[in-house]
């Protein structure tokens, strides 16, 4: 927490809009993951109001350009995931997965990992069965443990849940 808190520290007016974004959603993340929920949406806020005040033509350095408004989304959903507030986190995360696309597989099962762990805190059992179903298509063959690392946890929860036969399928294809 304190790392990321000094990190923000630093930046200043000169400090281009991709790079304030990318410290403030760590920030952010850090709130997220030491329960508080209310640094996490300040964080969350400055990282947005970064992005949405870069000036047209503003130099970007190339190891922050990937922070846009739907990496945001995506890291808004996995701090209202972390900090179990589900109504907050679904909509943030469908939005920006609705735009990510499948070539990203890594990253993209990584995500749907997060929506179906905020589905399953809603009670939302069937919608995070499915969810994760479609997170293990992506994440077969990609060349990273995390994915599978995360669905394992998922799986995890869903288990309890098994009379349902969307979530039996998902643990079907799963146990071997």
């Amino acid at each position: 927490m304190t790392f990321a808190r000094d990190s923000c520290a630093t930046i200043t007016a000169r400090t281009p809009s991709s790079v304030r974004a990318l410290l403030y959603e760590r920030l952010a993340w850090a709130c997220a993951v030491d329960g508080q929920p209310a640094g996490a949406e300040t964080a969350l806020t400055s990282a947005r109001e970064s992005l949405e005040t870069a000036q047209d033509g503003e130099p970007q350095p190339n190891w922050s350009t990937w922070v846009d408004h739907t990496e945001l989304n995506i890291m808004t959903g996995r701090c209202w995931t972390e900090l179990r507030r589900p109504l907050r986190a679904v909509p943030a995360l469908t939005n920006a997965l609705d735009r990510y696309p499948d070539e990203y597989a890594r990253d993209k099962s990584l995500y749907l990992s997060w929506l179906a762990e905020a589905y399953l805190a809603a009670g939302e059992v069937e919608e995070a069965a499915a969810t994760t179903d479609r997170a293990l298509d992506l994440a077969a063959g990609v060349a990273s443990i995390r994915p599978m690392e995360r669905l394992t946890s998922v799986l995890e929860s869903l288990r309890p849940h098994g009379q349902l036969p969307v979530v039996r399928a998902v643990l079907e294809r799963t146990s071997s």
